[in-house]
């Protein structure tokens, strides 16, 4: 069952390289922008379809970052999802806000450790 909660604001903050996202339900989540470029959800950097959905998605908090990247732009995709473009000239991941909020840390350690994501 995806989580429905929403972001109240979401900033771009290039002097810490980071994404934040304040939640509705007032978790505030902290993406270091090179672990959150490693974690693109697009199927070629996932490695194909087959490594799509919830149980494939990367703990942000031991991610291999392989370089540094920087963010040329960032737009909403809809009400649902934020795009990136970023220095290696990728962006075709979309980041919904649901998998944002599944991917957070802050957010995991709210529920105990086991993300938004009942049963697991």
């Amino acid at each position: 069952m995806e989580d429905k909660t929403r972001p109240a604001a979401i900033t771009l903050d290039r002097e810490q390289h980071e994404l934040r996202v304040q939640w509705e339900d007032g978790i505030t989540s902290r993406y270091p922008l090179n672990a959150l470029r490693e974690a693109c959800p697009c199927a070629v950097c996932r490695g194909g379809h087959e490594m799509m959905g919830s149980e494939h998605d990367p703990d942000l908090e031991t991610i291999e970052v392989k370089r540094e990247y920087q963010v040329s732009d960032v737009q909403l995709v809809g009400n649902y999802a934020l795009q990136f473009w970023w220095s290696d000239g990728h962006n075709s991941g979309i980041y919904s806000f649901g998998y944002l909020r599944r991917i957070s840390p802050e957010v995991k350690r709210a529920a105990g450790g086991q993300g938004n994501q009942p049963g697991r």
